[in-house]
């Protein structure tokens, strides 16, 4: 389902604290940094604020999904982090966000784009594996849910 290295779990984050929008992107940002040797966290950063300017990523029903396409990425790749508690986001429905997955994919890459966004925004409409991901205590536990659910997802 997802690309080879599309999700690691060094880039996963269980019970951050942040209380706004910008620290959640500055969070995820720093996870999809580390793995890029020509990225850093602002670059990232802006580039993920750039997208919510043009309309917040917030789904609904607690999920936010921020992406972006940039130039010094050559593959997709994913970060995930959960909330203890849900920050506002601009979501769509009004409610909290507090599961964020971001994504950035290279700038060519649109058709790439928009099949991961659909794969995710998929993934994150099941309410049981949400509910888990809530559930969940480590960043192993949230990689393994995930893992889990693309692999059953690829099954079908």
């Amino acid at each position: 389902m997802f690309p080879e290295g599309f999700l690691q779990e060094k880039r996963i984050g269980c019970n951050l604290e942040a209380a706004s929008k910008k620290r959640v992107l500055e969070q995820l940002g720093q996870r999809l940094a580390e793995s890029v040797p020509d990225l850093t966290q602002d670059l990232v950063f802006d580039a993920l604020l750039e997208r919510e300017r043009l309309g917040s990523t917030g789904l609904g029903k607690g999920i936010a999904l921020p992406h972006a396409r940039m130039p010094e990425v050559s593959q997709a790749m994913g970060a995930f982090i959960k909330l203890p508690k849900g920050i506002d986001f601009d979501a769509l429905d009004g409610d909290p966000v507090d599961l964020a997955f971001a994504m950035l994919v290279p700038e060519e890459a649109t058709d790439e784009h928009l099949q991961l966004l659909s794969k995710l925004a998929s993934m994150f409409s099941d309410s049981a594996f949400c509910a888990a991901l809530r559930e969940a205590e480590t960043d192993q536990d949230l990689y393994q849910l995930i893992r889990q659910r693309e692999a059953a997802i690829a099954s079908k």
